[in-house]
């Protein structure tokens, strides 16, 4: 238990310290976006691209997490964590930036190798057993409610806030369901990243709805 929490606390440093991948600026000029296609700035850009590959690590997760346990909860949220990464990718095409090679097709293959890396000790871990893969879930979960609510507050782009409010919705909705199967298990998770005030706050809230952003 103590390397999962070593584990997470990586994760949280990784995703705090926004280790973000850079669209290339010299691309060829297919990829350059007309004049018509609206602009964002480079933190962003950068930022938005980011969460599509870490979106990718939750649903990445979830589905080894399902093959290993055969949890059904872990495939709901699979399905669940595409769905945000398709919702990123259509703010990545309305703003034409530039998303091939950064978010690889095959399941737990990442461009950034920190993110690798931190796929590969999640799925180690996760392999001790079903509470552990849980926790690894309600891990994963609380880092992107510590994430998206930096990324709403550092900018003001209200397409970008609009679609990452809705995928923090999902994570609060997520960070119920795993919670809800490790008590069914006897099992008290503890937040690890967010405060005690905040935790409480979704766990004792009801399931949520998701908004449109069009």
């Amino acid at each position: 238990m103590k390397t999962l929490l070593k584990t997470a606390a990586i994760l949280l440093m990784l995703l705090s310290t926004t280790v973000f991948i850079s669209c290339d600026k010299n691309d060829d000029d297919n990829d350059t976006p007309d004049s018509n296609t609206p602009t964002l700035s480079q933190a962003d850009a950068d930022g938005l691209i980011f969460m599509r590959e870490e979106e990718k690590l939750a649903r990445d997760s979830y589905i080894r997490m399902f093959e290993l346990w055969s949890e059904q909860v872990f495939t709901n949220i699979s399905e669940s964590e595409q769905t945000h990464m398709d919702l990123l990718f259509d703010r990545v095409e309305q703003y034409g930036l530039t998303d091939k090679d950064l978010v690889l097709p095959d399941t737990g293959k990442f461009i950034n190798d920190d993110l690798q890396t931190l796929y590969n000790q999640l799925i180690a871990q996760g392999k001790d057993s079903t509470i552990a893969a849980f926790i690894v879930g309600a891990t994963i979960e609380e880092v992107d409610i510590v994430d998206l609510v930096k990324f709403i507050d550092a900018t003001s782009n209200e397409d970008l806030k609009c679609t990452y409010d809705v995928l923090l919705i999902g994570s609060r909705n997520h960070l119920r369901a795993f919670v809800k199967n490790m008590n069914g298990m006897g099992y008290t998770y503890a937040p690890q990243f967010l405060s005690q005030t905040d935790y409480d706050a979704i766990i004792n809230g009801s399931h949520e709805k998701a908004h449109s952003c069009d």
